[in-house]
């Protein structure tokens, strides 16, 4: 199977990718406009970005991701 598979990325918009880029840097989720937030969302769910806390939370790209774009 990994002969087929030479290499495995997630799709993501280029408003996700944009959003991405913002989040390289820890940032509070309240900071975000709504839309953001939403996207966030999707982000969080294809484990592209980590959410800490609970009460005020922060998120960031994940590691893998910051290193490639």
């Amino acid at each position: 199977m990994n002969e087929l598979i030479s290499s495995f990325e997630i799709w993501v918009t280029n408003e996700e990718r944009d959003l991405l880029r913002k989040l390289k840097n820890p940032i509070k989720v309240a900071q975000l406009e709504e839309h953001e937030q939403f996207r966030v969302q999707t982000l969080i769910r294809k484990s592209l970005v980590t959410k800490y806390g609970f009460e005020d939370p922060t998120v960031v790209a994940n590691e893998e991701y910051k290193e490639k774009k």
